[in-house]
Parts: structure tokens; sequence; C-alpha cells
């Protein structure tokens, strides 16, 4: 005889974390993620419903199928997902957890999911990113984006932190951070509504133009006033 769990009737959508690849529509208008393993071909939007990867019909997620969304329960073991080299310009997703799932030991399976939370990390210089910028890859009709800093975009296709929250709709929230700490930067007003962690975040961005411009000015100081070096 085969034992069966309890049916669990939770208040609240439990929560869970899981690593995504920030995505852009071709043509601007819209935001979503899409995985890094299994179903990594489908991109979805914050609000979004599981269907089967296999193409087969039934509902999502099957017990006989490994179909539907997945995450896990601990947010440091979606952050340790991140250091490989894969997964670097990935972003951490809190997610709650909605409609039918299955429990595991780590985490979740299940048919529907909100994003509430994006967190972006550093840009490939190692400051903190300001912007999601074209990664130089991604699906049909979809560009995959990677955080960048101020001094790194060069004329990509990007999105701020706050538009790409805009774009993605559903309340998501966009947040810059690196290691533990993290500054908030979605939802941006007029400057008299910014707090301290936006303000810190507006800095930190103005500091990274200024060291670029400040490098370039030095270039430009070596080659002399005549623009043709030492003679």
């Amino acid at each position: 005889m085969r034992l069966r769990l309890p049916e669990e009737r939770p208040t609240e959508p439990p929560t869970g974390y899981k690593i995504a690849h920030p995505m852009l529509s071709y043509d601007g208008t819209r935001a979503g993620f899409t995985g890094v393993s299994l179903g990594g071909a489908l991109p979805y939007g914050v609000l979004a419903d599981a269907s089967c990867v296999y193409g087969l019909r039934h509902r999502a997620p099957s017990r006989r199928c490994d179909c539907g969304f997945h995450c896990v329960h601990e947010r440091a073991t979606a952050e340790a997902l991140l250091c490989t080299a894969e997964h670097r310009t990935a972003v951490l997703l809190e997610v709650g957890v909605l409609g039918r799932y299955i429990r595991f030991e780590r985490g979740f399976r299940y048919a529907r999911q909100r994003v509430r939370v994006a967190t972006v990390g550093p840009c490939a210089c190692g400051a903190v990113a300001g912007a999601l910028a074209d990664a130089g890859w991604g699906r049909p009709g979809w560009r995959a984006l990677a955080p960048r800093c101020a001094g790194c975009l060069r004329g990509r296709t990007s999105v701020s932190l706050a538009g790409f929250a805009r774009l993605a709709g559903e309340g998501l929230r966009v947040v810059a951070g690196k290691g533990a700490s993290s500054v908030a930067v979605a939802g941006l007003g007029g400057a008299e509504d910014l707090g301290v962690p936006e303000l810190a975040a507006e800095a930190t961005l103005l500091q990274a133009r200024l060291d670029w411009f400040q490098v370039q000015l030095a270039k430009l100081g070596e080659r002399g006033p005549g623009g043709g070096g030492k003679g």
C-alpha cells in the first residue's frame, strides 16, 4: 500500500526562490524571464501558468512528469546557483507559488506563479548594475539581458531596472544588489520621492560615469593638445 502525504491548504501562497534570465521583447514593449534549465526555451511573464514542456495534454504539474515551474525553499540555495559560469548573468527571483503544487525536500513543482521580486547581480566589471542590457543571445522574438553599470552599456540595447519593472507589470519589484546587500531602485519617481537607498544607487551610477570620463580625458591628455602624441 502506498502512503499519501496529507493535502496542504495554506492560508497564503508559499514563497520560493529560483534563478532566471531577464528577457526583453524584440520591439521593447514587454519584459519577462526565461528559465535556466527545463523549459528555458519558453519566456514567461511575471504572472504565468505552467504547461507541459513535452507537449503532453495533462495539467502541470503531473506526478508522472517533471513539467511545471520549479523553485527552492531557501534563498541561499538559489543564490548558490549564481556562482556557476553559465548562470552569472541570471537574476534571483522571489516567487509566490500559486495553484496546485508538489512539495519536495528542497522546493516545489507547481502550476502557477507570480514573480514578486527580481534581484539583479553586479555588472561584469564588478560595479552595481543600474540597467539590463543586451547579453548577445536570446530566443525567437526575445533578447536576453544581462546586468550592466552605466560605464559598460556602450551603445547596447538596454532598459533601466525601473523601466524593466514597468514593462513587466503586475507589481514586480526590481532590486540591484551585490553580495548580501541590495539597493531597491524600482518605481523611482521624482527626486523629491527618492529615499536613501535610491539616492545611493543613483550616486553609484553617476560615479561610474565620472570614472569613465576621467579615463577618456586621461587618454586624450596623453596624446597631447594636437592629437599627434610625442614628436
